[in-house]
């Protein structure tokens, strides 16, 4: 089996980003971001998904964390796409449910080649601590568009904004791993009655 892995390099006027990562990895994990509460729930994905990642970037974070959040999404889904390449033998699809107190959420998700997110949280504030929880919807657009899935989050309870978001990662980090994963009854088979994705 080749390996799954993928380095991205993203350099704009706004931001400097270095992503690694390895599908088929333990959930090690390596941030550096200049945002801690994103880092925080990037290591939720790294190690629910158990995909090691290792992100660097450096963003015009003195205006503020819009262009960092967003484009780190849009880094990933890019390296994400690179590593799993012509898609074949993948499951596609994956699920999670996942609870922490009194939040719940869930996460679906298609590797179609079909960009679109539906995302469904309402927050019972604007911030957790330094971080506009606006930026989440920016950083999952980002992957989504970059990584071309269809992307389903649903938060369908909580009172703690820390708690939903957290919830939201978890599941997303699960759900990746179930779509990502290689299924023996499908090796080298596409996932796709079109013969394409």
């Amino acid at each position: 089996m080749a390996e799954r892995k993928a380095e991205v390099t993203r350099n704009t006027l706004e931001t400097q980003i270095t992503c690694k990562i390895n599908l088929d990895g333990s959930g090690q994990a390596r941030f550096e971001t200049g945002v801690p509460f994103l880092d925080h729930m990037l290591d939720q994905v790294a190690r629910h998904g158990l995909i090691d990642m290792d992100i660097v970037a450096k963003g015009d974070l003195h205006i503020d964390a819009h262009h960092t959040v967003e484009d780190i999404g849009i880094t990933l889904g890019q390296a994400v796409a690179k590593a799993l390449g012509d898609k074949k033998g993948i499951r596609r699809y994956g699920h999670s449910y996942v609870p922490l107190d009194e939040a719940l959420s869930r996460v679906v998700i298609d590797f179609s080649g079909r960009p679109g997110l539906e995302m469904h949280v309402e927050f019972t504030r604007s911030m957790i601590g330094q971080f506009d929880v606006d930026l989440f919807y920016e950083f999952f657009q980002g992957f989504v568009n970059h990584a071309q899935v269809t992307l389903h989050i649903d938060n369908l309870r909580g009172r703690n904004s820390h708690h939903q978001i957290e919830t939201v990662f978890k599941a997303f980090g699960r759900a990746l791993r179930m779509a990502l994963e290689l299924d023996p009854r499908m090796a080298g088979i596409m996932p796709s009655t079109k013969g394409a994705l």
